[in-house]
């Protein structure tokens, strides 16, 4: 298969770039907690991405924001309120995975008839 000029150039010897990507986003919730903080274009709070990543646990909620925060993909901002206010948002360098993301999630609604759902099987 001939490589068109719009592929990525290979460097013998470089770690597969996606490789690096899915360390970076590991874990079920991470891309659509990611995806919602980019999408929302502003704070949200805890509970509103609770919501809207339905029915993720607060625990894990709590994990997935705290590991997107030390990777440099999400901001958090405690204000100093009673109640305690806390809000979290992308950064810029996280906003510039939405064209990706976006790209993803349209391919899985075109494909999503023709993929097999569930664990992957070995036939």
């Amino acid at each position: 298969m001939a490589r068109s000029e719009a592929s990525p150039v290979e460097h013998p010897g470089e770690a597969c770039p996606l490789s690096a990507f899915v360390n970076i986003v590991a874990g079920k919730w991470a891309i659509p907690i990611l995806y919602r903080l980019i999408v929302t274009d502003g704070p949200i709070r805890f509970r509103e991405l609770q919501r809207a990543a339905h029915p993720i646990t607060q625990k894990e909620l709590t994990k997935q924001l705290r590991l997107l925060e030390a990777r440099g993909l999400a901001i958090r901002t405690v204000y100093a309120e009673v109640p305690p206010r806390v809000e979290y948002e992308a950064t810029p360098v996280a906003r510039e995975l939405i064209g990706a993301l976006e790209g993803l999630a349209d391919w899985v609604r075109t494909h999503r008839d023709s993929l097999a759902p569930g664990p992957a099987r070995l036939t």
